[in-house]
């Protein structure tokens, strides 16, 4: 063991209170992270959990883990499974939700395009022929999607031929697509609609992930040494997701929060599926890992198998429970 995950394990160990360094994004999608906090369910069960907000998203959280700054992580599914092939020795805990992700293809309200195909059909606008798409960091969600969306509507050719500005943040797209520095930028549709609707921007399109959303990643040390308490954290959420969800004022609560419309939270509610669970598909797992693959995001023929991404003695396969 490197000294890192040495001094991870020390603490880990002789914390007379479990510390949990868990890290997500700042959405609606980690509401019954914050309340089960709020009323002390963690702590009630022996964890000191300290969450950190990453605006970055997937990539910085995956960077994170592997700095050892994070215990463990909710992630994009196909975001980590992405990073633990390049190297990454975080290991997935759980399904967080199980539904999938509905990214939003956004453009300036000034932008010439009318929908998403039109991407791929007109010229960018900088006059060349590939389009730009504004991403939070390489290998980020944002990024990997940007290459589905492509190669599902104009094919394998014009996804390879795809353009990047990496703009760190939700507020780096906003200056990004204002000065004309990309095209388009995908993000999920819900925590930009507030852009839509103030007419900052359009969404001319959209595209969903064909598996569960986002999934939890813990690392070497946290599975070693916290294994028991890490399964206890995700049935705490797992149990305060389904307590939330029953609130008649449950939109109320989340849009204040993340300041949506409980319209729109109701709405959103109607789709998602909170699962924080320890099972994970495996047949899910490969075709995340076939679809990458096919997108040139991982090298054909040099791929993980299911097993070699989950934590061994935590995660459980769902298509054999």
């Amino acid at each position: 063991l490197d000294q890192s995950i040495m001094a991870a394990s020390a603490r880990l160990c002789t914390s007379a209170r479990r510390v949990l360094r868990v890290g997500g994004v700042p959405e609606h999608f980690n509401t019954p992270w914050h309340t089960a906090a709020k009323a002390d369910l963690f702590a009630a069960q022996g964890i000191d959990l300290h969450w950190t907000d990453f605006p970055g998203g997937t990539g910085a959280m995956a960077a994170a883990l592997r700095q050892g700054e994070l215990d463990v992580a909710i992630l994009l599914t196909e975001g980590i499974v992405a990073d633990i092939h390049k190297g990454n020795p975080a290991r997935l805990i759980g399904t967080y939700v199980a539904s999938p992700l509905t990214w939003g293809i956004h453009v300036s309200a000034s932008s010439p395009l009318v929908d998403a195909d039109a991407l791929y059909s007109q010229p960018a606008g900088d006059g060349l022929a590939s389009p730009r798409f504004a991403v939070s960091r390489m290998t980020s969600g944002s990024h990997l999607m940007a290459f589905v969306d492509a190669r599902r509507r104009a094919g394998d050719a014009v996804a390879a031929s795809l353009r990047f500005e990496i703009v760190g943040n939700l507020e780096g797209a906003r200056t990004c697509l204002r000065d004309g520095g990309a095209d388009a930028f995908l993000w999920e549709k819900f925590t930009t609609k507030p852009l839509v609707d103030s007419g900052e921007w359009r969404r001319i399109g959209e595209c969903v992930t064909e598996w569960p959303c986002f999934s939890a990643a813990a690392t070497p040390a946290a599975i070693a040494h916290a294994a028991p308490e890490l399964r206890t954290m995700l049935s705490i959420v797992a149990s305060e997701a389904e307590r939330l969800r029953a609130l008649p004022d449950a939109a109320e609560v989340i849009g204040q929060m993340y300041s949506l419309q409980p319209v729109d939270v109701s709405e959103w509610l109607k789709t998602v599926e909170w699962a924080s669970s320890p099972a994970i598909s495996s047949s899910m797992l490969r075709h995340v890992v076939e679809t990458l693959a096919s997108v040139g995001v991982l090298q054909a023929g040099a791929t993980l198998s299911p097993e070699e991404l989950v934590a061994p003695g935590i995660a459980v396969d769902a298509d054999s429970s």
